[in-house]
């Protein structure tokens, strides 16, 4: 006992030394645009990204990620910052073109990589369509934060963002049913396909609109900015945890958590004081895992 004990606090050590690296790499990075004028034009993102390139290209691994920790970890908070500080005005504004992009264009993305796979790289359809499924819900974090520090327009960013943060729902469906269609559990049909993303969706949106109202009149009862702040985080990854386990997509879950938390709870629950302060702390998070995952 005493032995895994030991062996656990080495591994445990281990790891705090690498993410300490990982994130004193990425502190450097962020200030060489202060030291070099010329390091100004790339942005910070985009620097990460090619430190890491180099990292690996001279196979030094700063942290040793799986994909299990990326999805549990590092994507709730990352969805829920960009959820928080999406307007519920200019979503509902560019809602027809954003269910298109995350519907419409997934499929054609799914196809598209299929096709090529397929006929360049001589995949079996099967195998191609699940590879396309699987890379066809991309995570735009880079380009918006690009977005924003070249100053584009707002509207483009929201669709940018809404078009990410609502197609898993399709893409979760389209990778199950391709999975299910070899094993025969499942039948390529119309009718079933719809069930089943309108199933995956309905579940994150009813957790993630139970939690984000209930948190949301939770926080009148008292004015504690940081009981508060903290109840967010919780949201958060609670949110995701028991979406996944119902069924549904812990990404919309999270979303639909943030978009109330942020249009609706931090309205009627937090005062400006508060709602700066928890603001300023997911754009702290949203940085470290970002610092994190791309370094």
């Amino acid at each position: 006992m005493a032995l895994e004990s030991a062996t656990g606090e080495v591994v445990i050590a281990e790891q705090l030394k690498q993410f300490l690296l990982a994130l004193s790499i990425s502190l450097g990075v962020a200030t060489l645009p202060q030291i070099f004028s010329w390091f100004r034009r790339i942005p910070y993102t985009l620097l990460l990204v090619i430190v890491g390139l180099g990292l690996a290209f001279v196979n030094v691994r700063l942290v040793n990620l799986s994909p299990e920790l990326i999805l549990v970890i590092f994507l709730p908070p990352l969805l829920f910052e960009a959820a928080w500080n999406l307007k519920w005005s200019n979503l509902k504004r560019d809602l027809l073109p954003i269910c298109l992009y995350a519907v419409v264009g997934v499929i054609i993305s799914i196809a598209g990589i299929a096709f090529g796979l397929n006929l360049f790289a001589g995949l079996e359809l099967s195998i191609a369509l699940l590879i396309g499924a699987s890379l066809s819900a991309t995570d735009p974090v880079s380009v918006t934060a690009l977005f924003r520090e070249l100053g584009a327009s707002k509207r483009l960013t929201t669709l940018m963002e809404g078009e990410s943060l609502f197609n898993d729902g399709m893409a979760v469906v389209a990778f199950s049913l391709l999975v299910a269609l070899p094993l025969g559990t499942a039948k390529l049909e119309l009718q079933s396909a719809l069930l089943e993303f309108f199933q995956v969706v309905s579940i994150g949106m009813g957790v993630g609109g139970l939690i984000g109202f209930g948190i949301s009149y939770l926080t009148q009862r008292f004015d504690l900015p940081l009981v508060e702040q903290s109840l967010t985080l919780v949201s958060a990854y609670s949110t995701y945890l028991i979406t996944e386990d119902l069924g549904g997509s812990g990404v919309i879950g999270v979303v639909t958590t943030a978009l109330i938390l942020g249009n609706f709870g931090s309205r009627i629950g937090m005062n400006p004081r508060t709602r700066i302060i928890v603001t300023e702390f997911w754009e702290f998070l949203a940085f470290f895992v970002n610092s994190i995952v791309f370094c």
